[in-house]
């Protein structure tokens, strides 16, 4: 079963950094596109940052020249790397890919999410 899941979050001062992982595990053929996501409380969720399977990239403009998302297929994982954090950088940060499983039709799958906390 084809499954994601995040790790790396946690607290961290302002300006420092983090890196986030996703790994996608289970039976899989290939992988479309991934995405990172993140969520504050009491706002909507909002797309951070997207990597195609050529490695194009988009960012949301709050995290543009802060954060880098990058991929490696050999180990089906994706990256996030977040430098500069400012306190509305707290949020829950979803992992979401495009994956085409083994013996199943492609579709977009989620991890649970990775809290991420930026506070003095």
């Amino acid at each position: 079963q084809v499954q994601l899941v995040e790790s790396g979050g946690g607290l961290v001062q302002p300006g420092g950094s983090l890196r986030l992982s996703c790994a996608a595990s289970g039976r899989i053929n290939s992988i479309g596109y991934m995405r990172w996501f993140r969520q504050a409380p009491g706002k909507q969720r909002e797309q951070v940052a997207l990597i195609y399977s050529g490695e194009s990239t988009n960012y949301a403009d709050s995290v543009k020249g802060r954060f880098t998302i990058s991929r490696d297929n050999a180990k089906n994982t994706v990256y996030l790397q977040m430098n500069s954090l400012k306190p509305e950088d707290t949020a829950v940060y979803y992992c979401n890919g495009f994956i085409f499983g083994v013996g199943v039709g492609p579709r977009d799958y989620w991890g649970q999410g990775t809290q991420v906390t930026v506070s003095s």
